[in-house]
């Protein structure tokens, strides 16, 4: 208790110094000079001396100093690597670092200039070292008195009992248990796998998210890992002791990532503990982010074509030309009476018409006539199908017609929806140059693509489909030559029914 509130004491104490330098305009306008170290060093060494800190030390965005109580370090980046919260975010907080100086608890704060931009940072700090020699003279009288009392009303105990607590690490039986049930618990909740074995290669521990990742079925206990896990990594750490983090390694059809940590016992290795994932996941969530990002670069598209618009509508203005901005703002506002007819008041998800009003505006942008279907209709979609689906399925189809359509003299893409019988079903096709038979098969594999450059490409169509087993559905490609490719989406209404496929 008096540790912790030792510390907090002066966690909090360097805040409130670093707070009110923060503030000081002498050293807010120091920085607008061409030499800000020349005042802010004098003026941070006084406060330093004032209150006891065993350093003041404030630097510029980039986190270069300008004080330091070594005045060798001034000019030089800040070392401890947290002052992202105060440069970035703007935040007041107290950090545990090691800098210069040697571990230190420190109080962090941003400065501000009279704008409120953040120009700089001031961090304030006490050695852990003199914190620690504070909280053993004030508990050194408590402990001596304590130490004598207990070395004797424990004497005999420890001599009753030293063999069998050498045995059990100190733990009573119920304890052992309890633990032991615990280990079991945590080991089996946790995602990942793990693996652990002793200093002679016998497996020890094996969870089942492991025995899953690995294709393992039974019990593994006391059997050798050979044969079962690749053993590079595992004899390596075991050899030198030194951990081996985010390997990845490829095991029969799967990618894993593998980190390996020694046991040590008594300052000899005596195993090493693996824990492992599927690299698959995680691609799936970056690809997920990417179509995310791929979506709001729509909408951007689309607020850069009306804000163009209305540039041209305001010159049409300037120049008198009030007939030609009258036709303009009639044309416009026959379009977008008719695409909004249709997605508002026919597509009634507002998942879809988010991701339409997205891709208008990027077909308009990249000179693509993109219409949805009069006769298009859709409720609100089921539960089941998700946002960030669509946006995977949908995307990638639609942007992949306007590429396909993009060189074309006359680019048209057409969109088609409706939830008529057991299926919701999406159409979009387009008058590009089409598929040949021969792409036709190898369409939907990750990495296959048909275009040109350096940019890695083929992971759209494979995860638009991947989008849509995962909910059961189906997808389906029409194209004959050059008269443009159809892509047709079956998703079922009842999320039951994927097994119907």
């Amino acid at each position: 208790m008096e540790s912790k509130q030792i510390e907090e004491n002066k966690g909090r104490m360097a805040l409130e110094i670093s707070k009110t330098v923060s503030f000081i305009p002498t050293i807010i306008e120091s920085f607008q000079t061409s030499s800000p170290s020349k005042t802010i060093q004098p003026l941070a060494e006084k406060i330093r001396k004032e209150t006891g800190a065993e350093f003041v030390v404030i630097g510029n965005k980039d986190g270069t100093r300008y004080s330091h109580p070594l005045k060798t370090f001034i000019g030089k980046k800040m070392k401890g690597g947290d002052n992202e919260r105060a440069l970035q975010n703007g935040k007041y907080y107290v950090s545990k670092a090691k800098g210069t100086l040697g571990p230190s608890i420190r109080g962090k704060s941003p400065i501000f200039n009279q704008n409120g931009e953040i120009i700089g940072i001031v961090s304030v700090g006490f050695l852990l070292e003199d914190i620690h020699q504070q909280i053993m003279n004030n508990v050194t009288k408590v402990l001596y008195v304590s130490l004598f009392a207990i070395m004797i009303s424990l004497f005999g105990s420890i001599l009753l009992g030293r063999n069998i607590r050498k045995d059990t690490m100190g733990l009573e039986p119920y304890e052992i248990a309890r633990l032991y049930k615990e280990k079991n618990a945590i080991l089996h909740a946790v995602k990942e796998g793990i693996l652990a074995i002793d200093q002679t290669g016998i497996i020890t521990t094996m969870n089942q998210p492991a025995k899953k990742l690995l294709n393992i079925h039974g019990s593994v206990r006391h059997m050798k890992v050979d044969g079962l896990f690749p053993l590079d990594n595992l004899y390596e750490v075991l050899r030198t002791g030194s951990p081996q983090i985010d390997k990845e390694m490829n095991w029969k059809d799967k990618t894993v990532i593998v980190s390996c940590t020694p046991v040590y016992d008594e300052n000899e290795i005596s195993g090493v503990v693996a824990s492992f994932r599927d690299k698959t996941e995680i691609e799936q969530m970056l690809n997920t982010i990417s179509e995310v990002k791929s979506y709001s670069e729509d909408l951007r598209a689309q607020t850069h074509e009306f804000t163009n618009k209305l540039y041209v509508l305001l010159g049409l203005l300037q120049l008198g030309e009030y007939n030609q901005a009258i036709e303009m703002l009639q044309l416009e506002t026959q379009t977008l009476q008719f695409q909004n007819s249709v997605v508002f008041n026919q597509l009634k998800d507002t998942k879809i018409q988010a991701i339409l009003l997205g891709k208008l505006g990027k077909a308009s942008e990249k000179k693509v006539h993109f219409e949805i279907a009069s006769d298009s209709y859709l409720e609100p979609l089921p539960p089941h199908i998700k946002l960030s689906n669509l946006i995977v399925i949908l995307g990638n189809l639609i942007d992949n017609a306007f590429e396909a359509v993009y060189d074309l003299e006359f680019p048209s893409v057409k969109f088609f929806a409706t939830d008529i019988g057991s299926d919701i079903i999406f159409e979009i096709a387009d008058n590009g140059n089409g598929i040949s038979e021969n792409e036709l098969p190898l369409l939907f594999q990750k990495g296959f693509t048909t275009k040109d450059g350096t940019e890695t490409r083929g992971y759209g169509l494979s995860n638009a489909e991947e989008a849509v087993i995962e909910m059961g559905g189906m997808i389906e490609v029409q194209s004959s030559g050059r008269s443009g490719t159809v892509f047709t989406v079956y998703l079922p209404k009842d999320n039951d029914r994927g097994a119907g496929y």
